[in-house]
């Protein structure tokens, strides 16, 4: 059975108007991505200690189910609300990880 995967899109809001636009943008990018094939959800997340740093953590079945989204041709208009909140400051804008163990 392939495992689930999870992707992490880091993002930042360095003031309250940034981080209503954030959630604004987050609102609608889900409502276009809860139609997506193989998505089992997705949150967004706010780092305690640095309130300018988000993160939307996206869960999928497969890494298969993923990679067919990314390819498609929706993807760039599935996340495009969110993509001018990119957090800069990471090395990578985002990450993915494949679940090896859960309880």
């Amino acid at each position: 059975m392939p495992a689930e995967v999870r992707v992490v899109v880091y993002q930042a809001a360095y003031d309250e108007e940034q981080l209503a636009a954030v959630r604004s943008a987050y609102h609608r990018a889900s409502e276009r991505l809860a139609k997506v094939p193989g998505l089992l959800g997705n949150e967004l997340l706010r780092s305690p200690t640095d309130p300018t740093a988000l993160a939307v953590l996206s869960r999928w079945e497969s890494m298969a189910a993923f990679l067919e989204w990314e390819r498609g041709a929706e993807h760039r208009e599935d996340t495009a609300p969110l993509r001018p909140f990119r957090d800069t400051r990471a090395a990578a804008p985002f990450a993915v990880y494949e679940v090896d163990a859960a309880y």
